[in-house]
Order: structure tokens, then sequence, then C-alpha cells
């Protein structure tokens, strides 16, 4: 071989090693542009539940409106709004002056029927003589008959009359219990212990009683609060009670409130003011709620009357399991599965198909396939959107 030929040849190889050396030094120390362009998640454990999501409104675990049973004007209003009463506390007193004269005439009828019939007493004592005298000159025939009947009826009507007497003391006696009852209710007390939550009349104000009860105050127990959730004809089907609640209020967005579902009512609430027409006739257009009952402590008393909640109904939850985001996931295949796309460590990029359990909006578990610290490809950096297309979809209301 020439000399010249030779060197060209050397020359050439040493180029290829210099090359060769430079393109591994900067394979090794600085990743492909492709590779820097992928999006990826690490495989890692979370915590996943599945719930579904309504809208709450807190009310008092017990709520009464006291009224006023009789007519008359306020003479004293003996609570304000926030105040605590026990049972049997003084709320409210009427002018009770027309009470008094009614007790008062019930009892004057009542002495007065009494009196009759100890008149009447008196009288049917003399006609018993009486018909017991004739009784025995009739015997020994020393007297006319008629005289006997006479004497015999005049007792009997004595008789009768005490026992009508009787009967009007009965129900003299009925007037005055009533009129004693009419004169208690103008003191109106507490029926329960609570918290004044409203006071709808004020002192000196006149109510009156004869159409229907005027409501005075209303009282709550504020020491526990009742949650009624509105949860949708789509996801009633799915909650049950004794299933686990929490929730959340808008003052206090990070704060859980856990509590158990207690009832879910087996019909709208609409159903309390709807007649079986109008609740037919709306059912096609309006979407339909069914309340989920719970109650839950409120021993600090930062829960009121009215507040919104936000509620979830747990119906699985599963701690510490394999998760991959969501968007990692494409569209299933028959069976069930999902594939992935698996970063190695050597940088290549190999498809796997996985086995999925409970999600959230965020993340899903991962069940079968992949191992936790793998890395999973979402997508390319360079692109407007990272994700792949899931066409992935929950029920509504149903928080995945």
């Amino acid at each position: 071989m020439p000399r010249s030929t030779r060197t060209r040849l050397l020359f050439a190889v040493a180029l290829a090693l210099v090359a060769g050396g430079g393109y591994f030094a900067y394979a090794t120390f600085y990743p492909s542009s492709t590779q820097s362009r992928l999006l990826t998640a690490d495989v890692s454990p979370r915590n996943i539940e599945q719930s579904v999501i309504a809208t709450g409104t807190l009310e008092a675990f017990e709520q009464v409106s006291v009224g006023a049973q009789v007519s008359g004007q306020i003479k004293t209003l003996a609570v304000a709004i926030g105040d605590p009463v026990k049972k049997g506390d003084l709320i409210a007193e009427i002018d009770s002056l027309t009470q008094q004269n009614a007790l008062k005439n019930a009892q004057a009828a009542l002495a007065n029927v009494k009196a009759q019939r100890a008149a009447k007493v008196a009288a049917l004592k003399q006609a018993q003589l009486a018909f017991d005298r004739q009784k025995r000159m009739l015997e020994q025939q020393a007297s006319a008959r008629e005289d006997f009947e006479a004497a015999e009826a005049t007792l009997a009507t004595g008789k009768a009359e005490i026992a009508a007497l009787d009967a009007q003391i009965e129900q003299a006696q009925i007037q005055v219990s009533t009129a004693e009852l009419d004169l208690g209710y103008t003191r109106i007390v507490a029926p329960i212990d609570g918290t004044v939550v409203g006071v709808l009349v004020k002192e000196g104000q006149t109510v009156n009683s004869a159409q229907s009860a005027p409501t005075l105050v209303k009282l709550a127990q504020l020491d526990k609060m009742t949650v009624k959730a509105e949860i949708s004809e789509a996801d009633v089907v799915r909650v049950a009670p004794g299933q686990p609640v929490y929730f959340t209020t808008l003052g206090e967005p990070d704060k859980r409130y856990r509590a158990t579902l207690r009832s879910v009512e087996p019909a709208p609430a609409s159903i309390n003011t709807e007649d079986s027409a109008s609740s037919s006739t709306s059912s096609s257009s309006t979407a339909i709620y069914y309340n989920g009952v719970f109650d839950v402590p409120n021993e600090e008393g930062r829960l009121r009357i009215s507040m919104t909640a936000e509620v979830y109904i747990v119906l699985a939850e599963a701690r510490g399991v394999p998760t991959i985001p969501v968007a990692a996931l494409g569209r299933p295949a028959r069976d069930g599965s999902y594939s992935v796309q698996v970063l190695q460590d050597d940088g290549r990029i190999v498809e796997r198909s996985i086995r999925t359990g409970l999600e959230d909006s965020l993340n899903v578990e991962v069940t079968e396939g992949l191992s936790l610290n793998e890395r999973i490809v979402l997508g390319d950096s360079s692109q407007a959107t990272a994700s792949p297309v899931s066409g992935r979809r929950g029920p509504p209301g149903m928080r995945l």
C-alpha cells in the first residue's frame, strides 16, 4: 500500500475514534434532545378516595318554635337572641287580666251550681221523709193512694234534679280547668334546653291566637348540628346509611368535620311543597335531589344554622397505594386494562399493560403492571397539550 494511502486511512480511523468518544461523552453527560422534552411522573404511594360530592345545609339538631296559645298584649319579654335557656325558664308573659276574669266567672258558675245542688239535697231529704210517711200510712190504709203516688213522684223528681245538677257541676269544673289552663298559657316557658335563635315579637306587642298560634321566639339545640346534603339522583344509588362522611364550610375550607351518614330520605324535599301533578310535570325539566342526613358535634359552637357545607360521602378509599396521574391513562382495552409508556433507566421507552383500582380527580391506583419509583411518560413538553387524550369520564357528582 502506498505511504500516502496508509496515512489517509490512519487519519480517518483516528477521526472516527475521536468522534465516537465525543458522542459517547455527550450521550453520557447530556440527555438526548428527544428525551429532554418528555414529561414524566413517578409511580408514588398516595391515598386514594372515591366519593360523591354534594352541597349541604346546616340545621339545628332540634329546633322549636315557641308560640302563644292565648291572645293579649305581651307584658314581659324575658329573652333576647343568643340567650341560653333551660327547660321551664320564662320566655314571655302576656297580660292575663282577661284570663283571670274568665277564671273567676267559671269559679262563680261552679259555686252557683254547687249551691243549687245543696238546696236540692235538702228538698230531696224532705221528699224522702214525706214518701216514707205516705208509705206507712198507705200500709195502714190511713191515707189515699193518690197522696202516696204524689210523694213518690216528688221524690223521683228531686233525685233527677240532683243528677242534673251533678252533670252541671262536672261541666262547670271543666270550664274552671280550661280557664286555669288559659291563665297558665299567659306565662310562656321554654319547652327544651337550647339557645334563642329568633325573636319575632316585641314587648308591648299584641298577639292574636284566634286563627293560629303566633310564634314568639325560636329555640334550638346547637351543641349538635344536622347536615342535609342534596344528592343527585345519579349518585343516590351509590350511597347508603353508615358510610363515612366529611364536609368543609366556606369560612374554614381546610377544616374537615367528620361524621357518619345517618339516613337517605326516600323522596326529594319537593314532595312536601308540590302536589303529584306538578311534581310529575316538573320532574322532566328539574334536577332531582335527595337529602342525605347526618349529625356532627358542635361543642365549640363554630357551626351555625344555614351554613353551606361541601359534603363528601366516601364510597371507597385506599391508603399508601402505588399511584400515577390520571392523565397517563388512555382509553381502556376490552379487558379493562390500560397501556402506559414506561421510561427505563437506559432511556428507552417501553409500552406496558397495567390494571387500575380507585381513582380521584388527579391520581389513579395501580393494582398490576407497575412498581413504586418507576417512571412513566405523560407526554411531550413541546406540544400544546402535555397529556394524551384519555376519553375517561366519571358519573355526574362523582369525585374521580
